[in-house]
């Protein structure tokens, strides 16, 4: 069974950065789908963006040109890199990864932005 481990959430203000990480218990050459979505109080589970097994990826409107979505194979992570992040922008982020048979979650990242 899959696992998976998300790290770099925190306090930030407005215009400010942030790093998500993601590792999974496996490589991550292994996944159709690597995801990161996040939920807001009060608000569905959206997706953020996400990178395809060919490293093609997609954004949700509210993110592009800000927000960017890698794979660091050597470190076998997934990462999330986040500028010019708005209040907006708070919420707890889950990484998501998928195969044919498996479709796991993180625990998720609180994500604040605030001044």
């Amino acid at each position: 069974q899959v696992q998976v481990v998300e790290s770099g959430g925190g306090l930030v203000q407005p215009g400010g950065s942030l790093r998500l990480s993601c590792v999974p218990s496996r490589s991550i050459l292994s996944f159709n789908v690597m995801a990161w979505h996040r939920q807001a109080p009060g608000k569905q589970r959206e997706l953020v963006a996400m990178i395809i097994a060919n490293g093609n990826t997609n954004y949700a409107d509210s993110v592009k040109g800000r927000f960017t979505i890698s794979r660091g194979i050597a470190e076998n992570t997934m990462y999330l890199q986040m500028n010019s992040l708005k209040p907006e922008d708070t919420a707890v982020y889950y990484c998501n990864v998928q195969t044919p048979r498996d479709n796991t979650w993180g625990q998720g990242t609180q994500v604040t932005v605030s001044s």
